[in-house]
């Protein structure tokens, strides 16, 4: 059976040392954060963790949630509801809410803190909280100020959850095919008649209530077409104590995340009212889409984490083999063979896991850091800096993490070897759990497009980052580190700084061109962006890893300078980290000279095969009965 112990040093390091997060004492609403809460904080969530969800964990999967079709709603696996109680009462579902809706107005950094180790312990059961308080930030920031003080203590309180209902049977990504309808009423309110599908904990019997927001269209003849006509809506599934009129028609029957229903939810002319603006829907229903993706990130960091445990628990317990530079002939035949963890191939699986997952962390932590400050900063400037930030690493964390997740579950499987292929070890689940965080809260692709797209060619917002970067560079140099390291990141950002100048001169180029009549082709240039996206994105995640190996080695370096006093465990720590970033700037980084060779061709050989010559036909290749010779000579 799996284990997990919540890695509490890794994430002090981060948050202490390098964040600083009781810093953030300075501004107004998080005046009670030091490092007594912190370390608090961390202590117990960890237990809850430890103790309470990941017992669940393998029990919840096997279990799975129950439909019940005659009162069409579900139940949740044994154990889950008295777990989700003592979540309520350890005031976790409030820990980074609003105090005036009964939050205690902690800092989302830390917040992050427990969604990792939710993730890692039982991603399924993590999924319920994380979707509510989604649910509660679109409603904080667009509800009206009866919405608030209906919905938010509920919310904040967890005595009622929260879902996002967007995707329907004809649309995923391309929301302005949505067909569900909303019919004014006199009093107000909407009737809203649709059906949405692969809804996240769309039922469930954790909380008296489930407060549903629901992308619809308003049935008006002022209503645009496509995008711009879609609103969003608050769908309680009691309004007032009564039964509204929505319900789930099935659960999915899924790969992975069992323990949380994803359900069908057909809204059958259920009452529901407006957020926001008609007709700006997507506004509102982006701010909880961004916190899912930044979410969904945290996922994948949890289950590269777990599965690193695992791994590195069987792989010094695993004995095969002799070892590698062992002379043949100079040891018995029966000698005892040794620990896999000294075999160099499995080492090579073990630390990039490693370096990978906790880059992720230092990535995950600096940019839920840089939401807090881009939200609660008494500096403009510091505001603006910051929600730049947030906004160019969101398709990072939210992509990279999860690409990572599905490898590293599936490299810890391979250190497994057969035994990892079973049940008995639970790391197939891992690699089962991970699958869908690529595809939800918009696909990876889409990410990619996201961060090419919008954020860089669009917003700009590249520059920025660099400037970061080169502060953290200069900061790195200060604290000793090593000039190989450096040098490897910036490398890399050279790199990604010349694709991307060349990739913005063209669409500039192309649109004066064609502005004046010269026959210029701007869409031509976005083609190939488009299909070099996904490359793009991962050549940005190497430099944006690398920067926080940095961030983390100069912390370390700086540490290792002044150990007077010090125990040796804690010495072999900073030691560890700096040998970790070693291997990611040796072993990791150098993939972006390959990455930059893929970024030149563009969209180039992606589209020169016509689309329907991808499906194999029959033709009558089949009859040629023998090969035709070079240089054969005719009959005579």
């Amino acid at each position: 059976m799996p284990t997990y112990k919540a890695p509490l040093d890794d994430m002090r390091f981060v948050l202490n040392d390098v964040l600083c997060v009781s810093s953030l004492a300075q501004i107004p609403a998080f005046a009670g954060v030091d490092d007594a809460t912190t370390a608090q904080f961390l202590t117990e969530v960890a237990k809850l963790a430890e103790d309470v969800l990941f017992p669940l964990n393998a029990s919840g999967d096997r279990e799975g949630c129950l439909h019940h079709r005659d009162t069409r709603s579900v139940t949740t696996p044994k154990g889950f509801k008295e777990a989700y109680r003592q979540f309520c009462e350890a005031g976790l579902p409030g820990f980074a809410c609003d105090p005036d809706y009964g939050g205690l107005g902690m800092p989302a950094v830390l917040n992050t803190a427990l969604s990792e180790m939710f993730c890692s312990a039982n991603m399924a059961f993590g999924m319920y909280p994380g979707l509510s308080h989604g649910a509660y930030n679109a409603l904080h920031e667009y509800g009206t100020a009866e919405q608030k003080q209906k919905y938010l203590p509920k919310l904040v309180s967890g005595e009622w959850t929260g879902t996002m209902c967007l995707t329907e049977p004809q649309c995923g990504t391309d929301l302005g095919l949505i067909k569900t309808k909303a019919v004014p009423q006199a009093d107000g309110s909407y009737k809203i008649t649709g059906t949405k599908i692969f809804i996240s904990a769309g039922d469930h019997d954790l909380a008296e209530n489930i407060i549903h927001l629901v992308l619809a269209r308003i049935d008006a003849p002022d209503t645009p077409a496509g995008i711009r006509g879609i609103s969003l809506f608050v769908v309680p599934k009691f309004t007032d104590g009564a039964r509204n009129d929505v319900y789930c028609g099935r659960i999915e029957e899924k790969m992975g995340i069992h323990a949380n229903s994803t359900c069908e939810m057909n809204f059958e002319a259920a009452q529901g009212w407006l957020v926001g603006e008609a007709h700006k829907g997507m506004r509102a229903m982006f701010v909880m889409m961004n916190e899912a993706r930044l979410g969904v990130g945290l996922q994948g960091l949890g289950i590269s984490e777990v599965a690193y445990q695992n791994a590195v628990t069987y792989a010094q317990d695993r004995k095969q083999g002799q070892p590698i530079d062992q002379k043949a002939g100079s040891a018995p035949d029966d000698a005892a063979a040794v620990a896999i963890i000294n075999h160099p191939d499995v080492r090579r699986e073990l630390l990039t896991i490693r370096a990978q997952t906790e880059g992720a962390r230092m990535l995950a932590y600096w940019t839920a850091l840089q939401l807090d400050l881009s939200q609660k900063s008494p500096d403009a400037a510091a505001k603006k800096k910051a929600k730049a930030l947030l906004d160019f690493l969101t398709p990072i964390v939210k992509a990279h993490m999860t690409d990572n997740a599905v490898d590293h579950a599936n490299a810890a499987m391979q250190v497994f070897g057969g035994h990892g292929y079973i049940r008995e070890h639970g790391i197939e689940q891992y690699a089962r759990d991970a699958r869908i965080t690529r595809i939800y809260e918009g696909t990876n692709g889409i990410q990619a497009l996201d961060l090419i797209g919008r954020k860089v060619l669009k917003e700009n917002l590249l520059p920025g980052y660099l400037d970061a970067l080169d502060d953290d560079l200069r900061a790195a140099k200060d604290a000793g580190v090593d000039g190989d390291m450096l040098s490897s990141v910036s490398r890399a950002a050279a790199i990604l700084k010349r694709i991307t100048r060349r990739l913005r001169f063209r669409v500039i180029r192309e649109t004066i061109k064609a502005k004046i009549g010269l026959r210029g082709d701007p869409g031509a240039v976005l083609r190939d962006g488009a299909g070099v996206s996904v490359d793009y994105l991962r050549l940005a995640s190497l430099v944006v890893i690398g920067h926080m190996w940095l961030k983390m080695a100069a912390v370390a370096a700086a540490r290792l300078s002044d150990t007077a006093g010090e125990s040796a465990e804690t010495r072999h720590f900073y030691e560890t980290k700096m040998q970790t970033a070693a291997f990611y700037m040796k072993r990791v980084m150098p993939q972006s000279a390959a990455l930059a060779e893929t970024l030149r061709d563009g969209a180039g050989v992606l589209m020169a095969t016509p689309a329907e010559r991808f499906a194999h036909t029959q033709t009558n290749i089949a009859e040629i009965t023998r090969p035709i010779t070079t240089g054969e000579k005719k009959a005579s």
